[in-house]
């Protein structure tokens, strides 16, 4: 492979190498008792967490996770007040950010990568860097240990798709559909299709999201992806219920899905 995976690759492929699948919740940071909720999805069996860091145009969000900036927005949560919170936590299992470049890029690449290795924060996802434009993102990344989970659209060619999963780190994510974020009544096809195509070209592990919201979806596209990212049905729960009972109960029926 040509480096050592973080802790985040390596928590996916001990998965991958038993036979298991990766479950990879999606919460927003800064909601309700967002990090009650962490604990519990992850004592229910996700593998890895991703926190969402609230901005007020999430680009690649639909309406759920939208109306949950929102609310952590204006209940005054700050990129710095998410971070130093997830500093205190310590839930065993390895998380991962999710934001948009804007932030990252405010506070200054160095900053924003060397803040996430020291609240111990293992990865990054920032859905609107394009791979052309990542190159200063990634180096700050890599010289502070902190993994750059890259995005992989259903729309990108087969040499587009291998360029970016020489550069992923983590995971490649694989965007299930085209739109964006939202629980759906069926599977899109494009989701099982874009898991086939990253697994031709990477050992890297492959997840899903986007438009995987019921357990029966995740099996669905685990028949060829090693995992799935859940978003807007567990931050529903959390929207709905603020509870992390709630959010415990829905990742242990996705955890039973994949098992």
């Amino acid at each position: 492979m040509g480096f050592e995976p973080g802790p985040l690759e390596a928590a996916l492929r001990v998965r991958r190498s038993r036979g298991g699948k990766a479950l990879v919740p999606y919460l927003t940071g800064g909601l309700g008792d967002w990090q009650g909720a962490l604990a519990a999805a992850a004592d229910a069996g996700a593998d890895a967490l991703e926190v969402g860091i609230p901005f007020s145009d999430p680009v690649m969000d639909g309406p759920v996770i939208q109306q949950a900036n929102d609310r952590a927005l204006a209940a005054g949560v700050t990129p710095t007040s998410v971070l130093d919170d997830l500093g205190r936590l310590d839930v065993g299992v390895p998380l991962a950010v999710m934001t948009y470049y804007n932030i990252a890029f405010r506070f200054g690449l160095e900053r924003f990568a060397a803040v996430l290795a020291e609240r111990g924060v293992a990865a990054a996802i920032l859905p609107d860097l394009p791979l052309e434009e990542a190159g200063p993102w990634v180096e700050a990344a890599d010289t502070a240990g902190v993994e750059t989970v890259l995005l992989a659209a259903p729309t990108a060619s087969d040499e587009r798709l291998t360029r970016i999963c020489s550069r992923s780190r983590g995971f490649v994510y694989g965007v299930g559909l085209l739109g964006v974020t939202g629980v759906r009544s069926q599977l899109a096809s494009s989701a099982v299709v874009m898991a086939e195509r990253l697994k031709r070209v990477t050992d890297v592990p492959v997840l899903v999201g986007v438009g995987v919201g019921t357990p029966a979806q995740a099996q669905e596209v685990c028949r060829v992806a090693d995992g799935v990212v859940v978003g807007s049905a567990v931050v529903r729960r959390m929207l709905d219920h603020g509870d992390p009972a709630a959010v415990a109960e829905l990742v242990g029926r996705f955890r039973r899905a994949l098992d």
